[in-house]
C-alpha cells in the first residue's frame, strides 16, 4: 500500500539451498489464467510435491477441473492441535513485459530484494512456511502439530475449484485453525496481523439508445446520447462528499469499534500522508468523518472500474454511439451481503436512468467480507509468534482487499484464519518488477516455526 522506506543494503544470510529453492520456484511461469501455460502450471505443482516430499511430508497432487491442488501432511497424532496452512502457486501474467527491468521469470537479487513475477504473491510467502517446516523437522525430528498444507493453482482466477476440494475432503481436513500469509505488513519491520477483509461484489451495465451509431450532425439533439446518459447515471452513485447515494446501502454496516479506531491512530505511520505520497493524488477525498485507514479498512465503497463507448481512435469522428458500458464493484464490510447490495444497486440504477435509453445489467463475481477476533486464543498466539519472529510490537489491522477463501475456511471447515502477511507496501504484486525482500523470507521462516509452537499450546 505504501512506499518503501530508504533502507540500508540487506546483508544476505540466507542458506544457499533456500535461496536456490526460491529461484527454482519463481522460474515456473505458473500463469493460471492463460491456457497456453497449463503445462508449466502443472510442472510447478509437481515441483512443489517433490519439495514437500523431500522435507519429510506426505504430499500429493489432487486433480481438479482446472489446475491441481497440492496437499501435504505430516504423520497426525492424537492429542495434538491441527493447523491448516494455505497458499497458492499460480501467478498473474507478467504483462506489460517492456516495463520490467529484468525478465519476469528469471529471478534477480538486487539490494536484498528478489525481483520476479510471483515473488511476493504468493511464492515467497508460502515458501517461507515450507522452509520453516523443513527447518523444524531438521531440528526437532517432527512438527509440534498435525499439519495440512494446501497450496492451490487457481487463486489468481477466483479459486473456482478450491471450495469443491474443501467440501470433498472436509472430514480429512478437519483442523483447529488456518494460517495464511498472503497479505501485507503495515510497514517494514512491523509484524502485522490482519483480522478483517472487505468483501466485493460486481456488476456491469450497458446503456443503449439507437440501434446503430448515428451521424451527430444529422441526429444530434433528436435522440438521447447513451454516453451522456451513462455519465449522468454514474453521477448519481455518490453525493458530492463521496458518500454512496444508493438507498439502503449503509443500513447493515457494522460500526468500527472504539478500540480499533484508537489502535489504528497509534500505528507507526500516518495513513493520510502515506496515501497521498503513494498515489500522487492532489488531495484526499472520501466519506466524511473517517481518516484514510478507516475508509480503506472499515467502510464500504462503490467504484467505477471501467467505462467505454463511442469512437476511441485518433482525431474526431462525429457520431452518437449506439451504446455505452461501465463496470462497477462494491467493497463490502460487516454486515453487508453481496446479493442485497446488488439488488439495491440495480434498483437505484433503474430508478435514475435518463430518458431515451434502455439499461441492461449483468451481475459479476462476488466474495464475502471477513472479520475475526484478534484477541481470541488463536489471535493471541499469532501475536506472540509475530513478536518473536520480528522482535517488535504487532500492528492489528484490517485490509481493504478481499480473500474469499478465508470465508470458505469458516463456512466449510468451521475454522478461523490467522492472516500474517509478509508483503511490503511496494512489492508491486500484479505489476511489473514484483519483488520480495529476503529479510522477510527469513522472517517468514522464523514466523512459521514460532506460530506452530504457539498454536501447539
Amino acid at each position: 500500500m505504501f512506499a518503501r522506506q530508504n533502507v540500508p543494503r540487506y546483508n544476505v544470510r540466507m542458506r544457499a539451498s533456500h535461496l536456490e529453492d526460491f529461484y527454482s520456484f519463481l522460474r515456473f511461469p505458473s500463469i493460471s489464467t492463460d491456457d497456453n501455460y497449463s503445462e508449466r502450471v502443472s510442472e510447478c505443482a509437481h515441483w512443489l510435491v517433490g519439495k514437500l516430499t523431500g522435507i519429510g511430508l506426505k504430499a500429493e497432487l489432487v486433480p481438479t477441473p482446472g489446475h491441481p491442488v497440492v496437499w501435504a501432511r505430516n504423520q497426525h497424532r492424537g492429542g495434538r492441535r491441527t493447523v491448516l496452512i494455505y497458499g497458492h502457486y499460480d501467478v498473474q501474467p507478467p504483462d506489460p513485459l517492456e516495463l520490467w527491468d529484468s525478465p519476469p521469470f528469471d529471478p534477480v537479487l538486487k539490494d536484498g530484494y528478489v525481483f520476479a513475477r510471483g515473488a511476493t504473491d504468493n511464492k515467497g510467502q508460502i515458501l517461507s512456511h515450507i522452509l520453516g517446516i523443513q527447518e523444524t523437522i531438521e531440528e526437532d525430528g517432527e512438527l509440534p502439530i498435525n499439519l495440512h498444507l494446501v497450496i492451490e493453482g487457481e487463486e489468481e482466477i477466483g479459486s473456482a475449484n478450491l471450495g469443491k476440494f474443501l467440501i470433498q475432503n472436509r472430514d480429512s481436513l478437519k483442523s483447529d485453525v488456518a494460517v495464511v500469509s498472503d497479505t501485507g505488513m503495515i510497514t517494514r519491520g512491523v509484524p502485522t496481523l490482519s483480522y478483517g477483509l472487505r468483501g466485493v461484489t460486481a456488476l456491469e451495465i450497458k446503456v443503449t439508445g439507437p440501434k446503430m451509431d448515428l451521424h451527430s450532425g444529422v441526429f444530434g439533439g433528436a435522440v438521447a446520447n447513451p454516453i451522456t446518459a451513462l455519465a449522468q447515471l454514474l453521477g448519481t452513485l455518490h453525493d458530492r462528499e463521496g458518500r454512496v447515494a444508493i438507498a439502503g446501502f449503509y443500513d447493515r454496516v457494522k460500526s468500527l469499534e472504539d478500540w480499533e479506531r484508537e489502535a489504528w491512530r497509534k500505528l507507526p505511520i500516518d495513513g493520510d500522508r502515506e496515501v497521498l505520497k503513494e498515489t500522487g493524488a492532489p488531495e484526499l477525498f472520501g466519506e466524511a468523518g473517517y481518516n484514510s485507514f478507516e475508509r480503506l479498512w472499515g467502510r464500504p465503497t462503490a467504484e467505477i472500474n471501467g467505462i467505454g463507448g463511442g469512437y476511441q481512435g485518433k482525431g474526431t469522428k462525429t457520431v452518437i454511439a449506439s451504446h455505452a458500458m461501465a463496470k462497477l464493484t462494491f467493497r463490502l464490510v460487516p454486515n453487508q451481503e453481496g446479493d442485497e447490495i446488488l439488488k439495491l444497486a440495480r434498483a437505484h440504477l433503474r430508478k435514475n436512468l435518463p430518458k431515451g435509453v434502455t439499461l441492461d445489467i449483468t451481475d459479476g463475481h462476488s466474495g464475502p467480507w471477513y472479520l475475526t477476533d484478534p484477541h481470541s486464543p488463536g489471535g493471541e498466539a499469532a501475536q506472540r509468534a509475530l513478536r518473536k519472529a520480528f522482535n517488535a510490537d504487532v500492528a492489528l489491522i484490517r485490509e481493504g482487499g478481499s480473500i474469499p477463501i478465508v470465508s470458505q475456511f469458516r463456512g466449510i471447515l468451521g475454522i478461523e484464519t490467522l492472516l500474517m502477511g509478509l508483503a511490503l507496501a511496494d512489492c508491486r504484486a500484479h505489476s511489473p518488477n514484483e519483488n520480495f525482500p529476503l529479510e522477510n523470507l527469513e522472517g517468514g521462516i522464523r514466523l512459521n516455526k514460532a506460530v506452530l509452537r504457539e498454536l501447539a499450546g
